[in-house]
């Protein structure tokens, strides 16, 4: 057995439950981990050190069984801080758990700490660097539980999106990042960012983690696809989307390089178009995304200006100069691209179980005062659709690009399916 905590979320519970492994070694072994690293990788705003060693020498019996797991900042805990990626919050303790934290406690879970978010998961970021290059963004907003499941402190994390929230860090970072489709999992008690378009994810190290994982948080066992036939191959689109140009070089040579390496591991892959209702909307996603945030922020910019980041403040004054009528606009383009990209992978040539696309344009960016562009994802998060990052693919630095890999509204199991194939392909 490699080092406990290096282990996959499937791979610890199994042998937790066969008894080859406690709790209580797991949760040292990750502790351990991030006595080691935390102060260069910066992942947690929260360590609950004492709750979590406490809970591992008696552990619940439910199917996460003692597995440490990282909570991002966004999302309600009522024993431990939740600030929000704010420093208004700082010291805020909810009267409740989020939806999904009761779910994470009643499976068996110890929850481990609270993971670096972004300020109020919009642009600002926290103090997490890339594990894989220091001196690099791992994304965001979901930048902590990005980079607490690759550099191994827990075996999972879980994630919000607006934009590429899940996507983009776990492409920087090299993990699995799972954005199901919206309103697949529940988001009570997760702060709103802009509500049409939130969703709740999840940060693994493998595909069926990823799945596994999701099933409990939503009560939706057909996403577990751990019993699925694993030789099913998928029909796949290639898909440039309409942001093709704001690729890197080389990343638009991975994802050619990959597809031709899915089609000669057995699988159909056919270039496929997007409708035209998905041609401006990445622009209607940002312009949707500024209205809710004036909404959302109000309070605190209202009351709280000067503890609120300059890029924060830009965003909502632009949301507050939307018109309603444009901002309705956008929303029912999100509708209508839904609609019609199940309808153009239906009539495509050989049928598309999946699309493939960059999941970011590139590696990881220098610097930390920014987390990279959400171009690559603004689309499939407004339309709702289910992706997926599937890491594998090294850029010309040697750090992960991501694979993204995209399904019908609805259709997360096929999805999930699809992209543990994909994974197993690139290794």
């Amino acid at each position: 057995m490699s080092s406990a905590n290096q282990l996959s979320l499937i791979e610890a519970v199994r042998a937790i439950s066969s008894g080859r492994l406690t709790s209580e070694a797991l949760l040292a072994s990750c502790l351990e981990r991030i006595d080691e690293r935390e102060t260069q990788v910066g992942a947690w705003r929260h360590l609950d050190r004492a709750n979590a060693e406490a809970s591992a020498r008696h552990p619940g019996a439910g199917p996460l069984c003692g597995i440490p797991v990282g909570i991002k900042d966004l999302i309600d805990t009522v024993d431990m801080p939740t600030g929000y990626g704010s420093p208004i919050y700082s010291d805020h303790f909810p009267c409740r758990d989020a939806a999904c934290v009761s779910e994470l406690r009643n499976a068996g879970a110890i929850l481990l700490g609270k993971t670096v978010s972004t300020e109020f998961a919009y642009f600002q970021p926290g103090k997490t660097a890339n594990p894989q290059d220091l001196k690099r963004t791992p994304g965001g907003s979901s930048s902590g539980s990005a980079a607490a499941v690759a550099d191994f402190h827990v075996p999972a994390a879980l994630g919000t999106q607006t934009a590429g929230s899940i996507i983009r860090p776990a492409s920087f970072c090299g993990v699995v990042g799972y954005k199901p489709s919206y309103g697949l999992l529940p988001l009570t008690g997760i702060r709103a960012l802009a509500p049409s378009m939130d969703h709740l994810g999840t940060l693994t190290r493998t595909v069926e983690d990823a799945g596994f994982l999701a099933a409990i948080l939503g009560r939706r066992p057909e996403l577990d696809i751990q019993s699925e036939d694993d030789d099913w191959v998928p029909k796949i689109g290639f898909c440039e989307t309409p942001q093709w140009q704001q690729a890197e070089p080389s990343t638009q040579a991975l994802l050619r390089d990959a597809a031709q390496s899915l089609r000669s591991a057995g699988a159909v892959v056919q270039e496929f178009n997007l409708p035209e209702e998905f041609s401006d909307l990445g622009e209607a996603h940002q312009l949707a995304m500024d209205y809710e945030v004036s909404v959302t922020g109000l309070f605190e910019v209202t009351n709280h200006a000067d503890q609120v980041s300059a890029r924060f403040r830009e965003r909502f004054a632009a949301g507050q100069a939307t018109a309603t009528r444009d901002y309705d606009s956008a929303l029912q383009k999100a509708q209508r691209a839904r609609a019609a990209l199940t309808m153009a992978m239906d009539a495509a040539s050989s049928g598309c179980d999946v699309l493939i696309c960059p999941s970011a344009p590139g590696e990881a960016p220098e610097g930390l005062d920014a987390t990279g562009d959400p171009v690559f994802n603004r689309i499939w998060t407004f339309s709702g659709v289910p992706c997926i990052n599937v890491p594998g693919l090294k850029g010309p630095n040697n750090l992960p690009v991501g694979l993204q890999v995209v399904g019908r509204f609805g259709d997360d199991t096929r999805l999930l399916k699809a992209a543990r194939w994909i994974h197993n392909q690139l290794g």
